[in-house]
């Protein structure tokens, strides 16, 4: 009876594991690669100012979450308009509302100030980021950093 030699074995084992690691490094790049779709991509991989509309939707003293941008905009005081990304730094979160001049944050209830994005209560343990935003044409204007 004939052996087959002891290397084979452990190449076919080899090659399996090689293949193995090909197939899970390949479904990886496509993971990756469908992250950075355009539906799921949000305003922070806008290459320029995201159109958000008219200025006159965000109330004084209050603000509105943009959800599908993830922007949140305020208005802290007549005419001064502030915009913020709407993911939570505690977990990612998107924030849900403005009231009570504070953005909030549903899922731990972090709070954050109108004005700067500043924490006013945790769990969140930064701000929100700011972004830049300007009126055009009666339009606000958000160009996220």
């Amino acid at each position: 009876m004939s052996q087959a030699p002891e290397s084979s074995p452990a190449t076919s084992r080899r090659t399996l594991l090689c293949g193995a690691a090909a197939v899970l490094a390949a479904g990886g790049t496509v993971a990756v690669a469908g992250c950075g779709s355009s539906a799921s991509s949000g305003a922070s991989t806008a290459k320029g100012p995201v159109d958000l509309g008219p200025a006159s939707a965000v109330p004084e003293g209050g603000g509105k979450v943009f959800r599908e941008q993830r922007i949140v905009v305020t208005q802290p005081t007549a005419g001064q308009y502030k915009a913020f990304s709407a993911k939570c730094t505690h977990a990612g979160c998107i924030v849900d509302q403005v009231k009570n001049q504070q953005i909030q944050c549903p899922c731990h209830g972090s709070r954050f100030a109108i004005t700067d994005g500043a924490v006013q209560d945790g769990p969140a343990p930064t701000p929100l980021p700011a972004y830049t935003v300007t009126v055009e044409g009666g339009n606000l204007k958000v160009t996220p950093s």
